[in-house]
């Protein structure tokens, strides 16, 4: 009797087990929560102000800037346009042009971009772009264009070897063999 007890158990204890491992999304009040604590906890630079005025000039070099490191997660708008895994990821990408992440200030913006977000997927671009390169990626994320203004990211729209097609001239998709 007591054998087939001990089967029984296990199961009992597998099934409550692999009951709690199910991916669901938190109830608003954890989600209210876990953003409160990252904006106001978490992520730093609150009081950081940004050395580089707003010009137009400032604004292009972000958008250049924000093409080189940001545009294969956020796309070239800074809303997801064109990223195929955007909202397949957990947690999923956020809209940089949403009233959440344009609440941070400024320093906080580059405390995010310099730092990343762990274990969020956004990753710390220090050592790879320069402070005036963050700083004008933040002022670019506050002029950011219309959602889907500026199409896809080359890397998803099959174009992203296309200039040096075009040089050599080989049509798009031969190979060199």
């Amino acid at each position: 009797m007591t054998m087939l007890r001990l089967p029984i158990a296990f199961d009992l204890l597998l099934l409550a087990c692999l009951s709690g491992c199910r991916a669901t999304p938190p109830p608003s009040f954890e989600a209210l929560t876990v953003r409160w604590v990252k904006k106001h906890i978490t992520v730093k630079g609150t009081h950081q102000t940004n050395p580089i005025q707003t010009t137009p000039q400032s604004i292009s070099d972000g958008k250049h800037a924000f093409g080189f490191y940001c545009v294969v997660c956020h796309g070239r708008d800074g809303q997801n346009t064109g990223v195929p895994f955007a909202n397949g990821v957990s947690p999923p990408i956020p809209s940089l042009a949403s009233a959440e992440v344009q609440s941070y200030s400024d320093g906080q913006l580059k405390w995010i971009i310099e730092n990343g977000i762990a274990p969020s997927g956004m990753p710390a671009s220090r050592g790879i772009l320069s402070d005036d390169d963050m700083w004008s990626i933040v002022i670019y994320l506050r002029h950011l264009p219309p959602e889907g203004s500026l199409g896809d990211p080359k890397a998803y729209s099959g174009e992203e070897f296309e200039d040096e097609n075009r040089a050599s001239n080989k049509p798009t998709g031969s190979s060199s063999n």
